[in-house]
């Protein structure tokens, strides 16, 4: 019989394209991931993966072995949801992704609660863009996601699953210390044009949200520093560089050197959150709703 643990990891080298991105949705090591994989070449004997430059591929049984072990995943986790519900008790594993300013700036908050309330909870984080994060909780790689996304740029959401809006998180324009705008309390959007921009790289749902708002201003952004991090946009714009519309959400105090304004009209980020429908009434989800929406009020919406 193969070992379920072992179908785990293959299928999550299957649905991440590699060993290492399998082994970050799971909370192993790579080498970890690798040792499982091997296990199962031994049990079925078969070549499962081969190697192809730096990386691996699935060989051909592989992928039709993988197709079997999602279902047979999805299988398992009707059979958990259904005895969890049972106990009422939020009891097992919950692998929950978050974006990245909502990983730093509501979930700790909700993983203390978790850990106090539900002791028996064993509660993971992985960091992941909304696009991306939407998908893994559609495929069943993760639990729940604490998604975001833009009125003009909504996150596509697959049939299946159910959400919970949390509310807005205001966007301002951060500015350094004596650019010409920064003398306007209110920024009107009109006034961004001709500017060079920070902003997250492209691929990333808030870069497609500002491309999309300076093009409907009139204008194509002049986008010379693209980097993740929102710290070192505000460290760029802190060194005169450039401008950037950063969200409040996990944002902290502003360095000496960058101000913040209000651009008219005012952006806003949507953040919700996505579990499947199936798992509605698991114990360990509606705890971890409970504690979202109890920590997004908390900080004033």
């Amino acid at each position: 019989m193969m070992d379920l643990g072992r179908l785990r990891a293959l299928h999550a080298v299957a649905v991440h394209g590699s060993v290492g991105g399998a082994a970050a949705a799971l909370g192993f090591t790579p080498s970890a991931v690798s040792q499982q994989i091997a296990k199962l070449e031994r049990e079925t004997r078969t070549v499962l993966l081969e190697r192809q430059g730096r990386g691996v591929v699935l060989t051909d049984a592989a992928r039709e072995l993988a197709g079997t072990a999602q279902a047979v995943l999805g299988l398992v986790e009707r059979a958990e949801v259904r005895l969890e519900e049972q106990r009422g008790q939020a009891v097992g594993r919950l692998l929950v992704a978050a974006f990245a300013t909502g990983a730093r700036g509501l979930m700790p908050g909700v993983l203390a609660d978790l850990r106090e309330r539900c002791p028996e909870l064993d509660v993971r984080l992985l960091e992941s863009d909304p696009y991306p994060a939407a998908e893994l909780v559609a495929r069943g790689e993760v639990d729940l996601a604490l998604v975001q996304d833009w009125p003009t740029v909504p996150l596509p959401v697959q049939e299946g699953l159910d959400r919970m809006d949390l509310g807005p998180d205001p966007v301002d324009l951060l500015l350094p210390v004596g650019h010409p705008l920064a003398e306007l309390p209110v920024v009107p959007v009109g006034r961004l044009r001709g500017q060079r921009w920070t902003s997250v790289p492209p691929g990333n749902i808030c870069h497609d949200w500002l491309v999309r708002t300076l093009r409907e201003a009139g204008e194509e952004p002049d986008v010379h520093y693209r980097v993740g991090e929102f710290e070192t946009q505000i460290a760029l714009i802190g060194a005169g560089l450039g401008i950037g519309l950063v969200p409040r959400l996990g944002r902290g105090a502003l360095p000496t050197g960058v101000v913040a304004r209000t651009v008219a009209p005012e952006p806003a980020r949507r953040v919700f959150a996505l579990w499947r429908s199936q798992s509605s009434r698991r114990p360990a989800i509606t705890e971890a709703l409970d504690a979202m929406r109890a920590r997004w009020d908390a900080r004033g919406g």
